[in-house]
């Protein structure tokens, strides 16, 4: 591609303004800049993307790490900015094939990498693992802002694509192969959107665990392949060794932190027990604030939950304290009974403990002030990425050892931990050892079990 924006062969690019001459540049953090034209700038100037100021990407981490309060807009703009680094690299790389692709097809990609978080709500990651019968996922919630009102009339007026089409790209897997390609890169093994997430969150969380790896590198070692999907070149190799291993200690040491996870507990008792007067149908269109305040008055009618609320939103932080933590190779026991578990069956199992533990220690614990933590049923992709080398195509995990040992059970069995939480009173009186405490544990899991 020269200069103009054309092929070899002297075809314009598609006639795509962002990927040719922004009218402007929008800066985000670290110093990266965005392309911007009038068309990106009446999307992202609807009420379904301005809503997106006020959630924060990662939600309760900021109870750790200060610093984590970026916004799913940041977060965004940053994934639209990969997609179109993508698609002139591989304008270059592979001119002949990319060129088959329609330009309808390219401006799909471009709107779902800027639209891929529309549907997001306050704290929507740690709800939707609760796998709620009636808490629809972010998806559903994307067709509805995508479809209709201001978003859709831009989305047929300014880029003549359809807005069910864009609905359709970030939800259901496409039957049409070089669509299905564009989707590999937004979400596969090594997208444009974990390439975003994990530098971000990492940068704003002040640690260094998700910048070590490079995304220059990685980003010109991508190729598209009809058979194998999304690939990378030798020359990728060890980039893509490194994003698994910046992902597995982003998730040791920020998203599965106890703290956060603390506070994740907390959110997921009181959104489970309150759910009944919050309708679900209107978080969709909350901030982060006014999902706040909405707990905090459902909680007036229900004392018992009030120092869960105030413990998370109140004027004084108090986080529930860990009294149990088990993972898959110290307690395999465990974590094969809690883990995986559907969210009601925890709850019962945590309910039941905090009776037995009352019983046995002769004091009182309330049927909300012990929560138990543990991986959620929906399991982590799984990191499968083949690699290009001469005429072959091996799969990254035969060549990589640390792709192969960290890509694998390491998410679901080692990172992520079954915790028992209390109320920070009640942590004071568990004269308890850490075998009793598992013992009970065990038996009041078994016992929910058996009633499953």
């Amino acid at each position: 591609m020269d200069a103009d924006g054309h092929w070899g062969n002297g075809k314009l690019l598609w006639d795509l303004p962002e990927l040719v001459r922004p009218d402007q540049l929008l800066r985000v953090p670290p110093e990266q800049d965005v392309p911007i034209t009038n068309r990106v700038r009446t999307v992202l100037d609807t009420p379904a993307m301005q809503r997106l100021r006020h959630i924060s990407q990662l939600g309760l981490v900021a109870y750790v790490y200060p610093g984590a309060v970026h916004t799913r807009l940041e977060h965004s703009l940053g994934v639209y900015r990969l997609a179109c680094q993508v698609l002139r690299h591989l304008g270059q790389a592979q001119p002949e094939l990319l060129s088959s692709i329609s330009a309808s097809d390219i401006k799909l990609f471009l709107l779902a990498a800027l639209l891929h978080d529309v549907g997001h709500w306050p704290y929507c990651h740690p709800i939707e693992d609760m796998r709620l019968a009636d808490v629809p996922g972010h998806e559903q919630a994307a067709r509805y802002w995508i479809t209709q009102g201001i978003l859709a009339e831009t989305i047929e007026r300014d880029w003549s694509v359809d807005p069910q089409g864009v609905a359709d790209f970030l939800s259901q897997p496409a039957m049409d192969g070089r669509r299905r390609l564009l989707q590999h890169i937004l979400n596969g093994p090594v997208d444009i959107d974990k390439m975003d997430y994990l530098q971000r969150d990492s940068l704003h969380a002040g640690v260094p665990y998700g910048r070590n790896f490079d995304v220059a590198r990685l980003l010109s070692s991508l190729r598209l392949d009809a058979e194998h999907g999304l690939t990378i070149t030798g020359k990728g190799k060890t980039a893509a060794e490194m994003m698994v291993f910046s992902r597995y200690v982003m998730f040791s040491e920020v998203y599965w932190h106890h703290g956060v996870r603390s506070a994740t507990a907390m959110l997921q008792r009181l959104v489970f027990r309150l759910r009944g007067q919050l309708p679900v149908i209107a978080w969709r269109a909350m901030s982060d604030a006014e999902f706040q305040a909405a707990l905090l008055n459902c909680c007036q009618k229900h004392a018992e939950l009030e120092p869960l609320a105030r413990g998370l939103f109140g004027q004084q932080r108090r986080l529930y304290k860990r009294c149990g933590q088990y993972s898959y190779s110290s307690h395999p026991q465990v974590h094969r009974a809690l883990a995986h578990r559907p969210f009601e069956e925890l709850v019962a199992c945590s309910q039941r403990l905090s009776q037995r533990l009352s019983r046995h220690l002769n004091i009182g614990i309330g049927s909300d002030q012990l929560l138990i933590d543990a991986p959620p049923s929906k399991l982590e992709i799984q990191f499968r990425l083949n690699v290009q080398t001469g005429n072959q195509t091996q799969p990254l995990a035969d060549l990589s050892p640390v792709v192969h040992t960290l890509a694998t059970e390491q998410f679901d069995k080692h990172v992520k931990q079954v915790r028992i939480f209390v109320a920070p009173d009640v942590r004071d009186k568990l004269q308890i050892s850490p075998t009793e405490l598992t013992e009970l544990l065990l038996e009041s899991a078994s016992a929910i079990q058996c009633k499953a």
